[in-house]
C-alpha cells in the first residue's frame, strides 16, 4: 500500500472545538454517571479576600457582578501534568488522508484526546506540559497553564496531523531524557502503542522507573487499533503485511495465523498489565474504537487520587 502523504492534507480539524465538544460531552455524562462526585465546576476566578493586592482584580467582571473577583494564574493551580506523545510510524497506522473526528487512526486519536485533556486540565486550573518523540525527542515545553501556553501546544498536536513519519521508536531512550527535564512532581500522562523495532522491554520498564523515581504518578496510555491489532480482522485474500517501522514484509492469509496471532497478543497485554503493576505504574489500555471518555475518566480519577 503507498504511503500517503499528510502533509497534503487540506482539511486539518479544528482540534481546538472538538477538545471542548469532547470535554462538555465527558461533563454532561459524569452528571448522569457514578463520577457525578467530581468536581466539574471549573472556576477561573476566586473572590477577593480583604487585604490581598489589588492587582489582579478583574474589573470587568466587578462591573458586570459588583462583586471582586481574582484572576487565577499559573502559580494557582493545583495539579502539574506532563503529557508524552509516542510519534513513531506505527502510531500513524492505518494510513489515513482525511482525520476527522469520526474516522481516525492511532495518532489522530492520541492528537484528540490529548486536546481533550489539555481543555479540561484548563478548566481545573491545571498546569500541563507536552512531549513528542519518535527515535528522539522531537519537541518539549515545560507544564505552564496560561492561555498562550496551550494555543502553542494546540499547534504542536496540528503539526503532528500535518506530517507523515518514517522514524522507529525508542521510547526507553527518550524517556530516561524527559525524566531529567521534569523536576516538580506531576501526572504524566504516556500515549505509545508500545512497539518498537527492538525487545528492548527491561530498558523501556527501566525508564519508567524513572519517572517513578523522581515521584510523579504515571498512566501508560496502551493505545491500539483493536480492530487490526488485536482481533487481527482482516478478509482471508492473501496479502502482503508490511512492518511499518523496519519495513520488514511476509505473504500470508491472515485465517492461517489469526487464532495463534491473538493468543500471543492478549498474552503480551497481560505481561504489560502484570510488569505495570510491579512498578506501580498505572496501565490503561485504549482501544481506538472505543472513544475518549476512558481518558478523561482515568485523568479525573488519578487526579482526586494525586492531590
Amino acid at each position: 500500500m503507498a504511503e500517503v502523504d499528510l502533509s497534503q492534507i487540506k482539511d486539518i480539524p479544528n482540534i481546538e472545538l472538538l477538545a471542548k465538544q469532547v470535554v462538555e460531552g465527558f461533563i454532561t455524562g459524569m452528571h448522569k454517571s457514578p463520577f457525578h462526585g467530581f468536581s466539574v465546576e471549573f472556576a477561573e476566578h476566586r473572590l477577593y479576600n480583604k487585604g490581598e493586592s489589588t492587582r489582579h482584580i478583574d474589573w470587568k467582571l466587578f462591573a458586570k457582578t459588583e462583586k471582586l473577583f481574582i484572576k487565577r494564574y499559573e502559580e494557582e493551580t493545583n495539579l502539574r501534568s506532563h503529557i508524552i506523545i509516542d510519534n513513531s510510524s506505527s502510531m500513524h497506522y492505518p494510513k489515513m488522508q482525511n482525520i476527522s473526528i469520526d474516522n481516525y487512526n492511532k495518532i489522530g486519536f492520541t492528537v484528540f484526546a490529548t486536546a481533550a485533556l489539555m481543555e479540561i486540565l484548563k478548566r481545573q486550573r491545571d498546569a500541563f506540559g507536552l512531549s513528542i518523540y519518535d527515535d528522539e525527542t522531537r519537541y518539549f515545553a515545560p507544564a505552564k497553564g496560561n492561555e498562550k501556553h496551550r494555543r502553542m501546544l494546540l499547534e504542536q498536536l496540528k503539526q503532528i496531523l500535518m506530517q507523515s513519519t518514517s522514524k522507529t521508536t525508542d521510547t526507553y531512550k527518550v524517556l530516561h531524557e524527559i525524566a531529567d527535564k521534569i523536576h516538580r512532581r506531576s501526572l504524566i500522562f504516556l500515549f505509545t502503542d508500545m512497539l518498537q523495532s527492538d525487545k528492548k522491554e527491561e530498558e523501556l520498564f527501566a525508564a519508567l522507573r524513572h519517572l517513578k523515581y523522581n515521584k510523579h504518578e504515571v498512566v501508560l496510555f496502551h493505545t491500539y487499533d483493536g480492530k487490526r491489532e488485536l482481533n487481527f480482522d482482516f478478509d482471508n485474500a492473501p496479502r502482503k503485511y508490511v512492518d511499518v517501522e523496519t519495513g520488514e514484509q511476509i505473504n500470508l492469509f491472515a485465517e492461517n495465523i489469526k487464532e495463534a496471532y491473538k493468543e500471543k497478543i492478549e498474552n503480551y497485554f497481560k505481561e504489560l498489565k502484570y510488569k505495570c503493576m510491579q512498578y506501580k505504574i498505572d496501565y490503561v489500555p485504549v482501544d481506538i474504537h472505543d472513544g475518549f471518555d476512558q481518558i478523561l475518566t482515568t485523568y479525573m480519577v488519578r487526579r482526586s487520587k494525586f492531590l
